[in-house]
Order: structure tokens, then C-alpha cells, then sequence
């Protein structure tokens, strides 16, 4: 049975002798033993424990919350959407393949791919709305693109803010299916999460708006939280809005809500629904004018063209 030695800091830093340690470890193979005096930061056998979940949480609060402050970025326009939503250009080449293999199957899929395939040109123009405002502010007031990191929409957002030249952020998350970031994310600004919950908190630290496209089962839960940490005043009032009318009057029926008593009248104000690139940011915008006119938000930029 191999032994691990004691650290030691001769190179004057502890911790990365132990992350050395940790690698070699791994690059050859050994399995980790579990040893008293192994340092507490460097031993993911006591990190990985239960009783250790609460420090996990915090680690995971804290990293991205001080690689943006260091990186000046305080504002952010969540972005939403199906990480199934392919750009116009692939949608064509798969329909282009489907037709070719003569696979009725491939051809139905590849064919609502193109139909959706509006929603990653959209995003993109978003995306490009967005950074394009930004390059014209002082760095106090600049907007910057905040996704999921993955694909479909939240890759056309980052990437549209990639266009322009603006960096922009991706919270991605670690799930058992393998979901690696998209290349449009700034490299820096990419931050991959564990905890659904944490990553959720990060998406509404710093956003000054959210706008959610078409998609499924995250987009909802992502959404409904906002709604609902709006609605109750947990959470400061910011711009929600929904993009696709079609989509979303086809999924939810709002006005039931109101009719069964389960949502009030005046909660339907809490978003917008747009259909496209330059309506959702104008929502945006317009937004923020009638807080800086009543003084009843703290910004004061986006207003201005």
C-alpha cells in the first residue's frame, strides 16, 4: 500500500503542492488514501462527504460571484431558451441529410428543427442588440449577455455578444449527460455549477433583465422562479420577457390563472411577451426610462441610446 507524504511548502505555496500531489495521484492512477494529515482543501474524499455539502454550496456561491467582481461586470440580461434549438444554417444541413437518406423519421425532425431554427437567429440578434449598447457605455453601465452556457439558444445569445466583440458569461451545469460549454462563451466568464439552486442564485445576482425563448423543462423552472421571486417581492422588479408569442400562448393559458384565482390580474404585468430581437430589448429599455423618470431604480443607463 503506497503512502502519501507530507506537504510541504517548498516552493512557498502550500496549496499547490497539494493540487501536484492531487494530479499525480491521478495521472498515474493511484487511488487516494484517506489520511488524517492530508490538508482539508485538497482531500475530495472529506469535500465529497455529506456533512461538507454546506461548504460546497458556499464554494460554489462565491468562485463566479468574485471572478465577476474582479472582471468589473455588475449588470447582466439573462438569457433563457432550448439547449435543442439548432442554428438555420445546421437545421438546413440536416434537412438537406434527411431528405438525402430518404428516412421519413430524420426528415420530420430535421423539418421542425428548421421551423425552430428562427428562435437560435433571433437570440443571436439579441445577443448582438445587447453588446452592441454595451460598447457605447462607461464600464458602470454596460450590459452583458448571461446564459446557461450551453447550446441551442443560450449559445445564439453568448454568440451574438461574441459578433460584437463584448464578452459575455455562461453559468453551465454539471449533469450526468455529458453538457460542455459552447464556444462563444468568454473562457474566463465560464463557470460550470453542480447545485441547479446556486447556479439559479447567480442568475439573478446581477440581472437587470431576463428574457426567456421557447423551450422546455429548464426554461420553465428557470422562468417560474423569477416570476415568483418577483411576484412576492423577494427578488427587486426587473424586465421579464417572453419571446414567441405562438409559443407561449399555445403552452400557458394566463388568463385561466387569473379566472381561477390563482394568480392576480395585475401579476400579468410582470412580463412581456415579444416576438422579435428588437422588441424584447426596446421592452428593456423601455422599462428602465420609466423607472429613471419615477426614480424607482437605482440605474440610470440604459435609457440612453
Amino acid at each position: 500500500m503506497k503512502t502519501t507524504q507530507p506537504l510541504k511548502d517548498s516552493a512557498g505555496s502550500p496549496m499547490a503542492d497539494a493540487w501536484t500531489e492531487l494530479r499525480t495521484h491521478a495521472e498515474q492512477g493511484d487511488p487516494l488514501q484517506a489520511q488524517a494529515y492530508r490538508l482539508a482543501f485538497a482531500d475530495p474524499e472529506f469535500l465529497l462527504r455529506r456533512d461538507t455539502r454546506g461548504i460546497r454550496f458556499q464554494l460554489e456561491l462565491l468562485k463566479p460571484d468574485l471572478d465577476l467582481q474582479q472582471a468589473g461586470i455588475e449588470k447582466t440580461v439573462v438569457v433563457y431558451g432550448s439547449a435543442r434549438c439548432v442554428s438555420p444554417q445546421q437545421a438546413r444541413q440536416e434537412l438537406a441529410a434527411a431528405r438525402a437518406s430518404g428516412d421519413a423519421q430524420a426528415q420530420r425532425l430535421a423539418e421542425r428543427a428548421m421551423r425552430n431554427a428562427h428562435h437560435y437567429a433571433a437570440a443571436r440578434e439579441f445577443g448582438r442588440l445587447v453588446a452592441r449598447h454595451s460598447l457605447s457605455q462607461p464600464p458602470d453601465k454596460k450590459f452583458y449577455i448571461c446564459t446557461g452556457g450551453g447550446p441551442g439558444v443560450m449559445e445564439a445569445a453568448n454568440r451574438g455578444a461574441h459578433d460584437v466583440g463584448v464578452p459575455s458569461i455562461g453559468l453551465n451545469i454539471d449533469l450526468p449527460h455529458e453538457q460542455t460549454a459552447n464556444p462563444y462563451v468568454t473562457r474566463e466568464l465560464c463557470f460550470k455549477f453542480h447545485y441547479f439552486a446556486l447556479r439559479k442564485m447567480h442568475f439573478m445576482m446581477r440581472a437587470m433583465a431576463l428574457v426567456a425563448f421557447p423551450g422546455g423543462f429548464g426554461t420553465l423552472d428557470e422562468l417560474f422562479e423569477v416570476l415568483t421571486l418577483v411576484q412576492t417581492r423577494k427578488a427587486e422588479k426587473v424586465p421579464i420577457v417572453l419571446f414567441g408569442s405562438d409559443y407561449w400562448r399555445r403552452l400557458l393559458d394566463w388568463d385561466m390563472l387569473v379566472e381561477e384565482g390563482a394568480i392576480e390580474e395585475e401579476d400579468l404585468a410582470l412580463f412581456r411577451v415579444v416576438d422579435k430581437p428588437d422588441e424584447a430589448w426596446a421592452a428593456i429599455r423601455e422599462f428602465y426610462a420609466s423607472a429613471t423618470a419615477s426614480k424607482s431604480h437605482p440605474f440610470q443607463g440604459l435609457c440612453r441610446a
